[in-house]
């Protein structure tokens, strides 16, 4: 017998009143009528419907991304806010959800990017935007999505997989550890990793997504400044040249080629500097040093400097081709003028943050695309980065400490999942949340702060 057994002890009934679960999604779906979110997309799709539908489409959408929010990864977990309508109210059906994902084609899909950069404003206004006069960081990546059965444009990927390819772009947030999604490109699993027309969309779109406020002007000088961060995919000429065209600065991975690894080895002992950790103190056993002036980079935008890293590699790794004289190198081209090489450095590699976006976003519907055709799964793609963004402006304005920075699981647990009850007096609802939850008192904070967000308008 196992001795602190409790289970056999619990009586279990059926017969609660007024009880729900995961009462803290309903601060997500809030955050959707705040920030006018289901209003704006119900108006970019009210033309594909000849009379007023029941459910107003982009209320339907919107509470798709709140389930994807809560870690949902297909529409039958819609069920999860259908099944509570005393907390949620009326939540379409599966079936509905369905014929509204049919109805976005490429051209309402534009008007839902459009209708989620207008949510955007709204959340910004109300507080949960970065500081823009210290600058703007665009961390671009891409990633492998498996697909698990046939679905269209689902292909072998380079990683000799199958599924999708899709290309994403993240505003770099250090304070929100999800990071702020604002744009993705669904693609088949063959594109390739170094295609300029992609990146130049992507960021075209990244910026679109921005408020007003924050948007570079390549005419004036006095405009927020805003990086472009890339691995050596996105280092191409054409990609260069049209982050300089839109206004920005670009800090990308370098390839190291036969070039560059000769330049690596001419560099005099004395031009080696110290590298910093991200933290800002020093890495031993790192040192970064300039070869700009010993590579050919006429095909370059004005002003590109190449930067190399040399490391000693950590116990067990191991030596890639590219390597020299018992040391890691790695390099990345930018156009800033002046600063030291080390603050440049550290700089580029917090572009290792976007993996950590990635990875919370495959936790957010990223990690499947559930419908079988294209169309559809791109608009799934769009619903799960405004996922993203929901948790994302929601830390901003509602918590501090670590569930400002918590990731999304850690979120669900704490603030989701929590338990409450329904009552009823003098006309005033009131949700109860359990009082030994030992976040319950933060998430009622929680609901305050937004409510008392300064709203535009």
């Amino acid at each position: 017998m196992v001795q602190g057994s409790k289970a056999s002890s619990v009586r279990v009934s059926a017969d609660g009143e007024g009880l729900v679960s995961r009462a803290g999604v309903a601060l997500l779906r809030e955050l959707t009528i705040s920030t006018g979110l289901g209003t704006g997309w119900s108006e970019a799709l009210l033309d594909t419907y000849q009379g007023m539908p029941v459910h107003l489409p982009g209320r339907v959408l919107a509470d798709v991304a709140v389930m994807i929010a809560d870690g949902g990864d297909a529409l039958a977990h819609l069920a999860t806010l259908r099944d509570q309508d005393k907390l949620f109210g009326a939540v379409a059906s599966d079936a509905t959800a369905w014929r509204v994902l049919d109805r976005v084609d490429d051209e309402h899909l534009a008007r839902l990017q459009a209708g989620r950069a207008a949510a955007r404003e709204q959340a910004w206004a109300a507080g949960a935007g970065p500081d823009v006069t210290a600058g703007l960081v665009i961390d671009i990546d891409a990633t492998i999505s498996i697909a698990h059965s046939e679905k269209e444009n689902a292909a072998k990927t380079w990683k000799k997989t199958f599924g999708f390819h899709p290309l994403l772009a993240y505003l770099d947030r250090p304070d929100i550890s999800g990071g702020e999604a604002l744009a993705g490109i669904l693609r088949p699993g063959k594109a390739g990793s170094n295609t300029a027309a992609d990146h130049a969309e992507i960021l075209t779109m990244a910026l679109a997504a921005l408020p007003a406020c924050a948007r570079p002007d390549p005419g004036d000088p006095g405009a927020p400044q805003v990086m472009i961060r890339t691995d050596d995919a996105g280092a191409t000429h054409a990609f260069a040249a049209a982050v300089r065209a839109a206004g920005c600065g670009f800090s990308m991975g370098f390839p190291i080629s036969t070039e560059v690894q000769t330049a690596v080895l001419a560099v005099p002992a004395d031009a080696w500097v110290p590298a910093y950790d991200l933290d800002g103190g020093p890495r031993d056993g790192a040192w970064v040093a300039e070869i700009t002036g010993m590579l050919d980079l006429a095909k370059w935008p004005e002003r590109s400097r190449v930067i190399v890293r040399r490391e000693r590699p950590h116990p067990g790794a191991q030596l890639r081709f590219t390597d020299a004289d018992g040391h890691r190198f790695t390099a990345f081209i930018a156009d800033t003028d002046g600063g030291q090489l080390a603050d440049l450095e550290v700089r580029h590699r917090a572009h290792a943050r976007v993996e950590d976006r990635i990875r919370c976003g495959k936790t957010t519907g990223l990690r499947n695309f559930p419908c079988r055709g294209y169309a559809e799964n791109k608009t799934w793609l769009e619903l799960s980065l405004t996922a993203a963004d929901l948790l994302t402006w929601t830390q901003a304005l509602c918590f501090t400490g670590d569930l400002a920075r918590a990731e999304p699981a850690t979120l669900r647990y704490r603030v989701c999942a929590v338990a409450g009850k329904l009552t009823r007096t003098a006309r005033v609802t009131t949700l109860h949340l359990d009082r030994d939850w030992p976040w319950a008192q933060r998430l009622a904070t929680a609901f305050t702060r937004l409510r008392a967000a300064p709203w535009p308008g």
